[in-house]
């Protein structure tokens, strides 16, 4: 593999133009704070619609209720509850989201909620379409968003990988090694690879490690987006592989 994969092997510094940025700025800078703030909501809303159609709620009734969240949310009035010091984005989202309807969403449509505040564009019925596909009526809705989070986050990561592939023209062995992102190391048929890629089986192992060195670097930058400190990301890894496995 390139010297241009090799170098953006290691982890990219912590990104402080996301939940950190929103929860710092609280009282300080409020449109640098917002933008971030809607970056990470146009990135992970999926988790929030899938739990409020596990809540029982119809199809239009959950995508309204996902966009009138986020109407609410983008007016920052929901901050003051967050907490720099514990607050991790996705445990802000799901409370301020559980505290929406409970509370407001009847309200919200007593106000006729939309007129004049801020939206998202969502695609919310691609989001029915993957809801429907995924078949988890047997987890419980926190298990949902919870998955569905950690999920989102692998996507993001393995978009951003993809993109890293494209841009050094070998979409193809992107499209190739992926599948051996997850795999246990017994399982690889380094071989195979080599044999497919056209490369030596040492080259083949190496190209297989610097994918998924690189996937898992891309993981804990996507994660470092939503956590208020660096210090928080093993944390956080350590909580959605569990996510994803239990």
């Amino acid at each position: 593999m390139s010297n241009s994969m090799t170098s953006t092997n290691a982890p990219r510094l912590f990104p402080a133009t996301h939940w950190s940025v929103v929860l710092a700025a609280r009282g300080g800078d409020e449109a640098d704070s917002l933008r971030a703030l809607e970056m990470l909501c146009r990135s992970y809303w999926y988790p929030l619609y899938a739990y409020v159609r596990r809540q029982g709620h119809s199809p239009h009734d959950a995508q309204d209720l996902t966009q009138g969240f986020f109407a609410r949310l983008l007016e920052k009035h929901y901050l003051d509850a967050a907490d720099r010091d514990k607050g991790r984005f996705r445990s802000f989202l799901l409370m301020a989201l559980k505290r929406f309807l409970a509370k407001e969403w009847e309200r919200d449509r007593a106000q006729k909620r939309g007129g004049g505040q801020a939206t998202l564009s969502l695609d919310t019925e691609m989001a029915e379409r993957r809801y429907q596909g995924e078949g988890a009526e047997h987890l419980a809705p926190d298990r949902i968003y919870e998955r569905r989070w950690a999920l989102t986050l692998l996507d993001a990561a393995l978009g951003a990988l993809r993109q890293d592939y494209q841009a050094l023209g070998r979409e193809a062995e992107f499209g190739y090694l992926k599948a051996y992102l997850t795999a246990e190391r017994g399982e690889i048929p380094y071989a195979e690879v080599a044999e497919r890629l056209e490369i030596t089986e040492a080259a083949a192992r190496v190209a297989v490690h610097r994918m998924r060195s690189r996937f898992r670097a891309l993981f804990r930058t996507e994660i470092a987006r939503t956590v208020a400190k660096p210090e928080e990301v093993e944390d956080e890894v350590r909580y959605l592989r569990q996510a994803l496995t239990s």
